[in-house]
């Protein structure tokens, strides 16, 4: 069982039980976030439609990426730019899966 969530502007697969870096969102009461985006949810009768389905998972942590340098060079003019970025996460762990009043659970 899983099911395909957008947030951040990113698709993840996602199952029960997984954790998965997602970017930096504030969690509603208890240390939960429900993501009501889902595009797609697997059943044992295939792919179904994701018509009223939900996925609840808890924040297990937050932090910070690895640094990405970000380079620019403008050649035979003696320009250069060096730059660095590291993006914020927040780690997160699926604890269900609602779909067709069926709900999936680690």
């Amino acid at each position: 069982m899983y099911a395909v969530v957008r947030t951040g502007g990113k698709q993840y697969r996602v199952a029960p039980g997984d954790v998965l870096k997602i970017e930096t969102v504030i969690p509603s009461e208890g240390n939960t976030i429900e993501f009501s985006e889902v595009l797609a949810v697997s059943g044992n009768d295939g792919i179904v439609k994701p018509g009223a389905a939900k996925v609840t998972a808890e924040v297990v942590g937050e932090g910070r990426g690895q640094k990405i340098l970000v380079f620019h060079l403008k050649r035979k003019k003696q320009y250069k730019k060096l730059q660095g970025h590291r993006q914020n996460f927040t780690e997160v762990r699926i604890k269900a899966i609602e779909a067709d009043g069926v709900t999936y659970s680690a």
